[in-house]
């Protein structure tokens, strides 16, 4: 796959998570021995939803984070994805749910959001700001639709620093993860891109300074479980009056 243009990695990225849809939910929970619910419930936590707080939830795959942020706030929760195949898993369970009513689901580009500045009072991505083609632009993108004052949340893979539980992890991610995925989803290849996704990928001093380069505020950045995966939190600067 050639990385020298955005659009190859894109089209490579939509035909992965188009193919691995069916079986997405069940490899989550294997290849993160299921730790992903502890993380999306930490980061819930920090992020304090107020009653009928809205949001746009990026790369949502198959909603599990945009049903948590509707759960909780009660307010108007937008899902984006540009995987038809995963949306068609997150809208069952959206209606699994009940929340028909407080959540649109989008197919749509992280790159180019179609909604107005200052819309949301959070943009989120989960697990989806690596295979972007430019997360710096997602980012601008994410801060551009959240109103003065709202929230840039993303959570992510990260890289854990401190040994021996560095080079475990990096055995696991570059050697078993693929066969996990051969084995359960008969998707090797398309597994194998995790691992080659997070290569150039920033750590997480690397990540919390684009946050402020691109003018997020507060900016906190959280490791989790040893540093294989980083919660990182900006805020929008309220225009002074």
């Amino acid at each position: 796959m050639s990385n020298t243009t955005s659009e190859p990695k894109e089209q490579f990225v939509h035909s992965v998570f188009e193919s691995i849809a069916p079986k997405y939910d069940r490899m989550n929970d294997i290849i993160s021995f299921r730790r992903h619910k502890a993380w999306r419930k930490f980061t819930m936590a920090k992020m304090k939803m107020s009653p009928e707080d809205t949001a746009i939830d990026l790369c949502c795959g198959t909603c599990d984070w945009t049903i948590s942020m509707a759960q909780t706030s009660g307010g108007h929760i937008t899902g984006l994805d540009f995987s038809e195949n995963m949306l068609q898993f997150g809208r069952r369970k959206v209606v699994e749910s009940g929340l028909e009513d407080r959540i649109t689901l989008v197919q749509g580009n992280a790159m180019a959001l179609p909604f107005e500045d200052n819309t949301f009072h959070y943009a989120t991505i989960g697990f989806g700001l690596r295979n972007v083609p430019d997360l710096h632009q997602v980012l601008r993108e994410m801060k551009r639709v959240v109103k003065p004052g709202g929230m840039v949340v993303c959570l992510e893979l990260s890289k854990p620093t401190w040994q021996p539980f560095k080079g475990i992890y990096y055995f696991y991610f570059n050697k078993v993860l693929p066969l996990l995925g051969k084995l359960f989803a008969k998707r090797y290849e398309q597994y194998k891109w995790l691992p080659d996704s997070l290569t150039a990928f920033p750590g997480r001093e690397e990540l919390a300074q684009i946050f402020r380069d691109i003018g997020l505020k507060n900016v906190e950045a959280y490791p989790l479980t040893g540093g294989v995966v980083a919660l990182h939190i900006g805020t929008k600067e309220t225009p002074y009056v």
